[in-house]
């Protein structure tokens, strides 16, 4: 690689000292640069930077599973489509009407229970897992992990009954 030539050193230093406030021929600008700190002098502040602690994790996967909660029922599409709670349907017979809680036939649409009771049985399929997963944990007692194998397992099949029930109310003639 070549030096550099010297005359581009000498125009760089020249260039970079013209464009620093010292180099500044004003005399005003050094009067008030100066002249106010011969007199005011900064306070001495003894402040002490804020310490953080990192959260617990149980702190933090309540957190994720709120989220994951939110994420899986909709709330997004809740807020922007503003969605009745229920919905109402004439039963044909009597006349009356009848409350309804899935918005049946239509797949990109719900209404605001819908989301939450499928959020809800997703969140349990989840936590089943979390608890079968504890199950497996050689520090606790025999009757500990059967109890958190027997209430995951139990989790996971009432989460995968209800959101196949479900489905097959959103949509009448799913898998069949």
């Amino acid at each position: 690689m070549p030096p550099k030539s010297e005359s581009y050193t000498q125009i760089s230093s020249a260039a970079a000292s013209a464009d620093s406030p010292i180099s500044s021929v004003d005399p005003i600008f050094h009067i008030l640069r100066i002249l106010p700190f011969s007199f005011l002098r900064p306070p001495r502040l003894r402040l002490k930077l804020p310490t953080f602690t990192l959260p617990s994790p149980m702190t933090v996967y309540a957190l994720v599973l709120l989220t994951y909660f939110m994420v899986v029922s909709g709330f997004v599409y809740d807020v922007i489509v503003e969605p009745p709670g229920i919905g109402s349907t004439q039963d044909p017979a009597t006349g009356s009407v009848r409350p309804v809680v899935f918005l049946p036939g239509r797949v990109n649409g719900q209404y605001i229970i819908e989301g939450l009771s499928s959020g809800f049985m997703f969140v349990l399929g989840g936590m089943g897992i979390v608890l079968m997963d504890l199950a497996l944990d050689r520090n606790r007692a025999k009757s500990v992990k059967v109890s958190y194998a027997s209430a995951g397992i139990s989790s996971v099949v009432i989460a995968y009954v209800m959101s196949m029930l479900f489905i097959r109310i959103k949509i009448p003639a799913y898998l069949r």
